[in-house]
């Protein structure tokens, strides 16, 4: 199996064109990377064996079987003997075992994630980024940290950077790209931040000004406040800033794809994504009819990893294409 060939067909999803024939290349192109991983992925390849699961008697891609995602925490989950030049963590909530993800091509990780976010909202270089991230900057090794780095200096922007708790330099950046007018502006925060930052007292009607003001939120709360619907966090934040919905941005360490919502917590599946629901009681019972249920997720840019991976996310479908909300954690998940 030719590893670089697979890649290739990775990075080839974003122009499959239409729904139909993406929907073609997507199946096959996840078969393929099925046997590659279920040969050489160690982990995949001994939960597989623990399953009894034939891999000739398997006749759709929901019928794949997913790796739980826990196994990340106690095992190195890599496809193959790779070097790796990265290793992210996930960031947790308590003192224990954290997600490790090992990442052999971060160029793959880079490329895969601005051509999601360029097919969502355009060029990186049409924005100003100003990251408000500070439980992720409090670490050296956060995917997101990592993803949002490459996009600052993609952007090209002086102006772009990250903010740990100097909200002050924040909000005088934000006036001065208000007075200027020349860019759009992402303003993207943990979530627990930005809602510290809404509710700081400051007089936000100076955003008006911008020519476009993408606020998005991802991450949570990081167990720094009272955990809240994500529509009740909506409600706040545009209480606060002056735009009509918030954005969301959906990702996690075991995966190097990326879902973003451009409003109500509707999610928007990447190319190289697609996500599946399956019975919170039965982790095997996987409805292609079903509306609501743990989301596992197919992401063909884990090529290097597992790209068949088992959340603890509950979810609903929402619209058509794949269009996803997520509705929270299973109970006793960290």
């Amino acid at each position: 199996m030719d590893i670089s060939r697979l890649k290739q067909a990775v990075s080839s999803l974003f122009s499959a064109g239409s729904s139909g024939r993406h929907a073609v290349a997507f199946e096959e192109l996840a078969w393929e990377v099925f046997r590659y991983q279920s040969a050489h992925n160690p982990v995949y390849r001994e939960y597989l064996r623990h399953l009894g699961q034939r891999t000739e008697n398997l006749r759709s891609v929901a019928q794949i079987p997913f790796l739980p995602i826990e196994l990340f925490k106690h095992h190195r989950v890599l496809t193959g003997n790779p070097a790796t030049e990265l290793v992210f963590e996930s960031s947790g909530t308590t003192a224990g075992v954290r997600s490790r993800h090992y990442v052999a091509d971060p160029d793959l990780y880079r490329g895969v994630s601005e051509r999601t976010f360029r097919q969502r909202y355009g060029p990186l270089t049409d924005f100003h980024i100003l990251a408000l991230l500070p439980a992720y900057l409090e670490r050296n090794n956060s995917s997101l940290v990592y993803m949002v780095a490459h996009f600052i200096r993609q952007s090209q922007s002086p102006s772009s950077g990250f903010f740990l708790r100097n909200t002050d330099d924040l909000v005088r950046t934000l006036r001065t790209l208000a007075e200027r007018r020349d860019r759009k502006v992402l303003l993207i925060g943990v979530t627990f931040a930005l809602l510290d930052l809404a509710e700081s007292g400051r007089d936000w009607a100076f955003l008006r000004n911008l020519p476009e003001l993408v606020v998005m939120e991802t991450g949570g709360m990081k167990g720094r406040r009272e955990e809240l619907l994500r529509e009740e966090v909506h409600a706040i934040l545009t209480g606060a800033f002056p735009v009509e919905k918030i954005h969301s941005e959906y990702g996690m360490t075991e995966m190097l794809s990326q879902a973003y919502s451009t409003g109500d917590g509707i999610f928007a599946p990447p190319p190289t994504v697609r996500i599946l629901l399956r019975d919170v009681n039965d982790p095997f019972a996987i409805d292609s009819g079903r509306r609501n249920g743990g989301i596992n997720v197919i992401d063909l840019a884990n090529v290097d990893s597992c790209a068949f991976v088992e959340t603890k996310d509950l979810g609903c479908f929402a619209g058509p294409e794949g269009h996803f909300r997520v509705l929270g954690r299973f109970d006793n998940s960290d």
